[in-house]
């Protein structure tokens, strides 16, 4: 063989070696972006949930004003999701969140009144509305999850997400006992 053939050998593996690494990066990079961007619903999703908690709390305050703890530890868990930081830390404050709004809700049932009011029946129309966008936006985040690390472990995208810095990500879980989102049907 002569040099020059020689030298188009070696330049065609370097253009093969340069396509195949530029391909797989920017399809990881489009699958992290793809996973970034469901988190992000999630976190819509859970901010929006968040953000009707309060008209909530102070409707059923109206309503059953003694129950000031119950008021303080959905206080406290909304707070803890606002400050949470990556998703087993947000896994782990929506599930006391959860438990928090569970038990505020369950009071309706002690008061009629309560729940015939027409903004307590609203809001907790909004929140079941969120609820279903939640669990869908969780669904879709897990599904980008499972494309972007199914991509990260197929070769050659193991070797070149290696070199590159990508790394699994992690699914979305709730914590044990939160299978099951608030029930918000007052029975209507």
């Amino acid at each position: 063989m002569s040099g020059r053939a020689i030298g188009l050998a070696l330049l065609l593996v370097v253009a093969v070696f340069a396509i195949v690494t530029f391909s797989a990066y920017n399809g990881l990079v489009q699958a992290e972006e793809a996973v970034n961007a469901a988190w992000s619903q999630v976190e819509n999703q859970l901010q929006r949930r968040a953000d009707l908690i309060p008209n909530l709390v102070a409707t059923v305050k109206g309503y059953a004003a003694h129950e000031e703890d119950l008021f303080t530890r959905v206080a406290e868990a909304r707070a803890r999701l606002a400050g949470a930081a990556g998703v087993a830390e947000t896994e782990q404050a929506a599930a006391a969140l959860d438990g928090a709004l569970g038990r505020l809700l369950a009071i309706a049932e002690n008061y009629p009144n309560l729940k015939a009011d027409a903004n307590f029946r609203q809001l907790a129309d909004e929140l079941a509305g969120t609820e279903n966008r939640l669990a869908v936006a969780r669904m879709d985040y897990n599904d980008a999850v499972r494309r972007y690390n199914s991509l990260l472990r197929r070769f050659p995208n193991h070797l070149i997400g290696r070199l590159f810095g990508f790394e699994p990500r992690s699914y979305f879980q709730g914590a044990a006992g939160t299978e099951t989102p608030p029930a918000v049907d007052f029975g209507r």
